[in-house]
Parts: structure tokens; C-alpha cells; sequence
């Protein structure tokens, strides 16, 4: 890789495979290519920016062979050989369990979650945080920020102390109680923006604009911090023995895990890791913030914005950055993209935890609702093996459930009391 001048931080100059694998940013619409750099539109058409690579060889042994969080896929991602020296939280590998009792539940007879929720900050964040977090330093970046519905926040704070970065958090003043939390713990620059997500995202859209060497995540490096999707992909298929799934479901927001995930399926297959094989992809979507459910439901190919008002605050983005590609990748498939309800949501919280023990924040519950919803509709085959994923914990989203859930009886400190409350 030739060097280069990094633009956020003036005489910034990136070392030799200080991006690895990665090549060049490629434009998803037009497929026009440019240097890699802290840009996230095309130059020609404006459209969204993605990484361009030329992989090497890369075998499953390699990958075996490495720690037990993404750093083992480096060779996959835009990232440098030397990551695992730079302090960071070391996210991912996290369990694929199978869900028996869910399963039996549902009709299905094959049935796995992929459990986020045991990353270092309790939601699969902590992954796209960690390729964003290498491209800023190798940015010469001063500032790690980000704007969030909560579980980035959360992510961006922590990697950010972790790393020594100056870190500043942007978030809807309406956010949930514990995800404020969970982020003012980790810095003391968390700013609450009267307004929803989109109102959030486009102010630090300006100030990324405006202020020279401030990473935003999801804004101007969003290129690379995507990427980090792809390895929830990747180790679905190796906790599988190396093979795919024939069905997952996938919760949206913005839509860029879907779509990674979908990448890191396809990349697998073009370097010979897993067999080529049909396989299904569905996306997951509250009905308060349904923009894409919508659009796929009518057969559009356009997204039409909308307010979102939903439980499900980690997925509430009016306006999905991916929605398009969702749509694609769901009718390429032949999966779908459906909605439920926020009491739906509610109930799946609570039927994951008394089935399998796992406790998911409101991403998860719309998750599991719409697996379930897929079943009794018929567009999700039961007899198919599937993977759902569980993207946070649900101590962040307490309230939630916390009007439906609570103790089955107050007792006297007496057995006669048990006994009376017909406990036994």
C-alpha cells in the first residue's frame, strides 16, 4: 500500500498495511474507487462508500489458530496485522447457542442464537467500535466520537478510555436511563440532543464536517466501523463447522448488519472457508420505526423516512443508511423484512428468557417477535436450520418489561404463608 496524507489531521501519514487486507473504498452505486481515507461518500455520486480488498490466502487453520475474539479475522478486515498490540476490548467470539426449549416452543427444529449480549460492553457494538477505533489511530484522529441510540455510546466511551482517546458521545435526550448511564461512566463528554436519532445524526454529521480530526464512527470513518459486522458472519459459520445457516434473522436499524453479515457469508464462499448454498435473510423492524418492513411489504425499492416511536430505541433510525441494500438482499435471498408490535416485542423478551436464559434488551425481543411471526406466517421454513441474532442485554432496556414482570406473590417470612400462596 502506498502512503498516503490522512485528511483529518493535516501531515498525518499512514504506514505501510496500516489497513490490511483493504484496498481502496469503493462506491456502492456507481463503483467508483478512491484512496482509503476517512471519507464515506463517493466523490462522483455521492453514494455510500464500502472497503475494497484483495485477500490473500486465508484458511480455516489460520483463523483457528487465532485469540478468541475478531482479531482472529484480521486477515479479513481492515485492520493491521499488528491490532492485537493496541489496546482495545477485544470484542466478539461470543457463544452460538442452541436453542432447544425456544425451538420447541416455536415449531422450529433447528434453532440457534448468536448471543451478543456477553461482549464487553453487553451489545455487538463493541465489534464495529473496535474497526473504527484502529482507523482512527492509524488516522491520527484526537477526537473518537459518535452519534447513538445508546448501545454505541456505550461502546465508543469504553474503547475510547481503553485506548486513551478523547471520546465524545452524542444521544437523543430521551434515551433509555441505563444506556446514559452506561455511557457517562466511561466519559464525562456525553451530550444528550433534544430530538430523535436522525436529528442526532445530522448534527454530527456538521460537526464532522466542520472540526479536523474527529473520528464519527458512524459518520466519517463509517466505511471501516461497518466492516465490523462481518464478523458476527464469520463466526456463525465457524461455530457451525465452517459451514452456513439456511435461514438467520437480522434486527435493523441503520441495515449495515444485515448487509455485512450477508458480505461475510458471500466472502467465505469466494475463498473456499464454507460450501456455496442457498440461504435466507430476514430483517427484523418495530412497527413504531418500520421504513424498510414498509417498503419491502409494498414492493417498493425506495425507502420513505419515518418519525420513529417505538420501544425498540436501538432500532429507531427514521431513515436507515442501508435500508436499500436490505431490501436487496432480502428479495435476493428470498427471505423477507417484517414488523411487530411493541407488545410483541415485550412478550419475546420475556419467552427468550424463560426458555433459554437469556435476558435481550428490546432489539432482541423484535428480533425474536418477528422470528415468531415468520413461523405462523409461513415465510420462514421450520424445518430449516436457523440462527437469530441477539445484539444487547437487557439490563439496558429494564423499562421495557419491568411493568409485566415482578414478583408472583408477596408472603409473610412463614411456612403457612408459602403454603397458602400455593407455591409448591
Amino acid at each position: 500500500m502506498t502512503t498516503t496524507t490522512a485528511p483529518t489531521t493535516p501531515g498525518t501519514t499512514l504506514r505501510e498495511g496500516a489497513f490490511g487486507p483493504a484496498v481502496s473504498l469503493i462506491c456502492r452505486e456507481c463503483g467508483t474507487t478512491r484512496e482509503l481515507g476517512p471519507h464515506y461518500a463517493c466523490h462522483e455520486c455521492f453514494g455510500p462508500l464500502e472497503i475494497g480488498y484483495e485477500f490473500g490466502s486465508v484458511t480455516r487453520e489460520q483463523i483457528e489458530a487465532g485469540p478468541a475474539n475478531i482479531w482472529r479475522y484480521k486477515a479479513l478486515l481492515p485492520v493491521p496485522d499488528d491490532i492485537e498490540s493496541s489496546p482495545n476490548l477485544e470484542p466478539g467470539f461470543t457463544r452460538l447457542l442452541e436453542a432447544r426449549n425456544l425451538a420447541t416452543e416455536l415449531g422450529i427444529t433447528k434453532l440457534w442464537v448468536k448471543d451478543d449480549s456477553t461482549n464487553p460492553t453487553n451489545s455487538f457494538k463493541d465489534r464495529v467500535v473496535a474497526c473504527a477505533l484502529s482507523a482512527a489511530r492509524e488516522f491520527g484522529s484526537k477526537v473518537f466520537a459518535c452519534p447513538s441510540t445508546g448501545n454505541l455510546a456505550n461502546a465508543v466511551a469504553a474503547a475510547g478510555a481503553r485506548a486513551g482517546i478523547r471520546t465524545v458521545v452524542f444521544i437523543p435526550s430521551n434515551l433509555e436511563t441505563p444506556k446514559q448511564v452506561n455511557s457517562a461512566v466511561f466519559t464525562e463528554n456525553l451530550v444528550a440532543v433534544d430530538g430523535n436519532y436522525d436529528d442526532v445524526n445530522k448534527l454530527a454529521s456538521e460537526i464532522a464536517g466542520e472540526e479536523d480530526g474527529w473520528a464519527f464512527v458512524n459518520v466519517n470513518v463509517r466505511p471501516f466501523y461497518a466492516e465490523g459486522s462481518k464478523t458476527l458472519g464469520y463466526e456463525i459459520a465457524e461455530q457451525l463447522g465452517w459451514r452456513l445457516p439456511d435461514q438467520i434473522v437480522i434486527p435493523v436499524a441503520s441495515g449495515s448488519q444485515l448487509t455485512k453479515v450477508h458480505k461475510a457469508f458471500q466472502e467465505l464462499i469466494a475463498l473456499g472457508l464454507v460450501e456455496d448454498k442457498p440461504y435466507k435473510v430476514f430483517g427484523a423492524q418495530a412497527e413504531g420505526c418500520n421504513p424498510v418492513a414498509t417498503a419491502f411489504a409494498e414492493g417498493h425499492d425506495a425507502i420513505r423516512p419515518v418519525k420513529p416511536d417505538t420501544i425498540a430505541k436501538s432500532l429507531a433510525i427514521g431513515n436507515p443508511a442501508d435500508g436499500i441494500y436490505v431490501l436487496d438482499i432480502a428479495r435476493q435471498t428470498g427471505g423477507a423484512v417484517e414488523q411487530v408490535s411493541d407488545d410483541e416485542i415485550r412478550d419475546a423478551i420475556v419467552l427468550l428468557a424463560r426458555t433459554e436464559g437469556i435476558f435481550t434488551e428490546t432489539a432482541g425481543g423484535t428480533t425474536l417477535a418477528v422470528l415468531k411471526k415468520l413461523v405462523a406466517t409461513g415465510q420462514l421454513d421450520p424445518e430449516r436450520e436457523t440462527v437469530f441474532i441477539n445484539t444487547g442485554h437487557g439490563l439496558k432496556t429494564l423499562d421495557a418489561v419491568s411493568g409485566s414482570v415482578g414478583p408472583a406473590a408477596t408472603i409473610a417470612p412463614t411456612y403457612d404463608a408459602f403454603v397458602a400462596a400455593n407455591l409448591a
